[in-house]
């Protein structure tokens, strides 16, 4: 089985800093790309960030400048690096995978559960 586990959130000063990271593990051949999304209470889910098996980088607009999202390809990690975090930011943040099983010839879309987290003064 695959497994995405997110890791590194919690609360933080509105202008700080905090990373995310999530490691994928299990029976993976080959991820096609990994990415972030968030979703605050009473909203819907969006788009934070991705980033493809060659390194190319997707983001929301409105994060643009503020978030960076990077790949650490013997762990099977992605990370979300956020900075100037605001209030607005507050919500839950899941880590997603495209990607191939061993011995499967389709990829398929993963999930985490998510992680926790608080801009708050």
């Amino acid at each position: 089985q695959v497994q995405l586990v997110e890791s590194g959130g919690g609360f933080v000063q509105p202008g700080g800093s905090l990373r995310l990271s999530c490691a994928a593990s299990g029976n993976i051949n080959i991820i096609y790309y990994m990415g972030w999304y968030r979703q605050a209470p009473g909203k819907e889910r969006e788009l934070v960030a991705t980033i493809t098996s060659d390194t190319k980088t997707s983001y929301a607009d409105s994060l643009k400048g503020r978030f960076t999202i990077s790949r650490d390809y013997a762990k099977d990690t992605v990370y979300l690096q956020m900075n100037s975090v605001a209030p607005e930011d507050t919500a839950v943040y899941s880590c997603t995978a495209n990607l191939r099983r061993t011995g499967y010839r389709t990829s398929q879309i993963y999930w985490g559960q998510g992680t926790q987290v608080t801009v708050s003064s």
